[in-house]
């Protein structure tokens, strides 16, 4: 862990950014900020099949607009390839990985359902069945118990292999997994804290257990309640989420301030204003502890 603290917002560049991510934004920001700390923004564009064209630019120059300062310079996760090589080469040196040629179809026929989906059998442990070929690489899970602390969620305690099931570093399409470049990045950033929304409390085990098989530093985790509409889904381009506007910006980030319980004090008029007030007057204690939010912010 670094001395300094050293947050960071990483966005997936499947859209426009929407309320549910500002809150991110925002949470993450101040909570660095309030602590002369550093704040990064990585653009997660390691899934070209779910990225929109712009969404990468289009989400910086919101940020911007909003008035976010970052720190040093956007990494790309796309630019990061031969260092999540390296990390999958690093864990099949130490027998962590083995290929598995099961098909989506075949893993929910066989699977129970755990935390996030069906949980893997374990069926290629061994192998592929002859005459099969591997197609996503996974990592071993047997006996690993992650337990950790989390800033707003509380004690968290998972069994990785009856919850979890070996889970995939590399998929089938021959992309890096969201979990393995994930923990690389964030341990290569010296990332010191992870401000995220709760909808990624489930990947935070898998993500330690890759820590753990790499040597790697465990950052502190904090996970927010996420933002959903009335039917309870989460705010995303999936849901019809609209895009934030920065014609007008100081409603939305005061909206997104009062979504984190913090009280500004009417008349702030303008953005230095604001982040001048939110900075000094930031009080992590008060976020609530629920994992979503019910906002008329669509």
């Amino acid at each position: 862990m670094t001395l300094r603290y050293r947050g960071r917002f990483a966005p997936s560049p499947t859209g426009p950014l929407h309320f549910g991510s500002l809150v991110a934004a925002l949470a993450s920001y101040l909570q660095a900020k309030a602590q002369g700390g550093e704040w990064l923004v990585r653009i997660e564009d390691i899934d070209p099949p779910r990225e929109a064209a712009g969404a990468s630019d289009d989400i910086l120059r919101t940020l911007e607009a909003l008035g976010f300062e970052w720190d040093g310079e956007i990494v790309y996760q796309s630019r990061r390839t031969e260092a999540y090589r390296a990390a999958l080469d690093r864990l099949q040196t130490g027998g962590a990985l083995y290929g598995c040629a099961c098909t989506r179809k075949e893993i929910s026929d066989s699977s129970v359902q755990g935390i996030e989906g069906p949980v893997y059998p374990g069926t290629c442990r061994a192998g592929p069945a002859p005459g099969r070929s591997a197609r996503a690489l996974r990592v071993h899970t047997a006996g690993a118990l992650i337990e950790f602390d989390d800033r707003w969620q509380g004690a968290i305690r998972r069994d990785l292999e009856t919850e979890f099931g070996d889970f995939v570093v590399r998929r089938a399409d021959g992309l890096f997994a969201y979990q393995l470049a994930v923990t690389v990045d964030d341990a290569a950033q010296g990332i010191s804290e992870v401000v995220r929304g709760a909808d990624l409390l489930e990947s935070t085990p898998r993500q330690i257990h890759l820590q753990n098989l790499l040597g790697l530093a465990t950052p502190g985790y904090a996970h927010l309640p996420v933002a959903v509409n009335a039917q309870g889904e989460k705010l995303s381009k999936q849901t019809a989420a609209t895009p934030v506007t920065t014609k007008n910006p100081l409603p939305v980030l005061l909206q997104a301030l009062a979504f984190l319980d913090q009280a500004p004090p009417a008349g702030l008029g303008n953005l230095g204003e604001f982040w001048s007030w939110a900075i000094g007057n930031w009080r992590p204690e008060r976020v609530s502890t629920t994992r979503s939010i019910v906002v008329s912010v669509t």
